[in-house]
């Protein structure tokens, strides 16, 4: 269409899924992903791990973030009409121009033209919030208005940002960040906005997808790449085949529960979705540990093996850390089934001191934590895998 008025969707729609413009804007943000992992692999290698995972953080918070923002909006009021598509596609852009920036902001902690996308993005988007107050009323009208005045005073900040002493910008950042998170608490009082719980859950689905899909890619180019310099199959395989067993654990493990049935409200579903900061930022950070451990097999990393291995090992315990405390907890039901990614987690760290084998040996803990969870799953009482 057109034109269509913006109005609330239902939140009981039936068959609410994903549309090609959503996917679209999904991946577009492969580049940014893969920009920040790249930063890390380098400060990683290098040994510099405190600088790198601060740096990987506040650029993936800023991808996170513009991702979240535009996917709650669209749960609530996608009407994908001619104006919708085109704020969509800016918004777009402002994401290739955030990429841009990711390397100067990481390496010389410029913001200048990440902040720039990030102004692009932010104008569409209040563009869209205000068109959306257009078309409501009342409390509805109320907490779109919130949130377009959030956008603005926000990004105010962040342009402020440019202008402040760089000793102090990483303090600011975390000001900053944390009058962003408070932007839908702010707004959702009174009115919450009606986001679709399937919808949800499916389009966070797709861009873990992403993460891992990129962490494979990562794991691959580094691998091909090493091949290509050096003979060193024997050292590469086994980092190459326990890497993708992580990934298919990952997958495997975060898509194994109904997690729409959980978001009722926004009492659960803004924890829920704040928490993926940590779950999409250790799942690619696998892809990133992966590549480190790669250039160390072939003697192109300054670190130790324990450095290396940790470099895998620790985003990896993350991510199963984060899925079972934001996903399975709440349908496991007795201590064992529980227990089953805690435990998971705190083993696939100490995988850290095993030496050459690590990641091998932390893609078969992978493997045999799937398989625990789907034998307790199969008790007769039990939840889900």
């Amino acid at each position: 269409m057109a034109y269509s008025p913006m109005t609330a969707r239902s939140r009981e729609e039936d068959h609410r899924t994903s549309t090609p413009l959503e996917l679209f804007f999904d991946l577009c943000f492969v580049v940014a992903i893969a920009q920040a992992g790249a930063r890390l692999v380098h400060a990683l290698a290098e040994g510099h791990p405190g600088t790198g995972v601060i740096g990987y953080f506040f650029v993936f918070f800023g991808v996170w973030w513009a991702w979240m923002n535009f996917t709650w909006f669209a749960s609530a009021y996608d009407c994908d009409d001619v104006p919708y598509r085109i704020a969509t596609l800016v918004q777009i852009v402002g994401v290739l121009v955030y990429a841009a920036g990711v390397a100067e902001a990481f390496d010389e902690n410029d913001w200048t033209v990440a902040v720039v996308g990030y102004i692009i993005m932010r104008v569409a988007l209040t563009a869209q919030w205000l068109r959306a107050a257009a078309g409501e009323s009342g409390a509805a009208r109320t907490s779109a208005l919130k949130y377009a005045a959030g956008l603005v005073i926000c990004q105010a900040g962040w342009v402020a940002l440019l202008f402040a002493p760089d000793d102090a910008k990483h303090w600011l950042f975390l000001v900053l960040v944390a009058a962003e998170l408070m932007v839908p608490v702010l707004a959702e009082r009174g009115h919450q906005t009606p986001w679709h719980a399937h919808h949800i859950v499916e389009r966070y689905g797709l861009f873990t997808i992403i993460v891992l899909g990129e962490t494979i890619a990562a794991s691959t180019v580094a691998v091909k790449s090493a091949l290509d310099e050096h003979e060193a199959l024997d050292l590469l395989l086994p980092i190459a085949g326990g890497g993708l067993l992580i990934v298919f654990a990952a997958w495997w493990i975060y898509f194994a529960v109904p997690m729409h049935e959980h978001l009722t409200s926004n009492r659960e579903a803004i924890p829920w979705g704040y928490g993926h900061l940590l779950i999409f930022a250790s799942g690619a950070a696998i892809g990133a540990g992966i590549e480190v451990a790669v250039e160390h097999a072939v003697g192109k990393a300054h670190i130790s093996q324990v450095s290396a291995n940790a470099a895998v090992m620790v985003p990896a315990a993350a991510f199963l850390f984060m899925v079972w405390f934001l996903h399975s907890r709440h349908f496991k039901r007795g201590l064992a089934q529980q227990l089953v990614l805690p435990v998971a987690a705190l083993v696939t760290l100490a995988c850290t001191w095993t030496g050459a084998y690590a990641v091998l040996y932390a893609g078969l803990v992978g493997v045999v934590t799937v398989t625990a969870g789907m034998i307790l799953a199969g008790r007769p009482g039990a939840a889900a895998a």
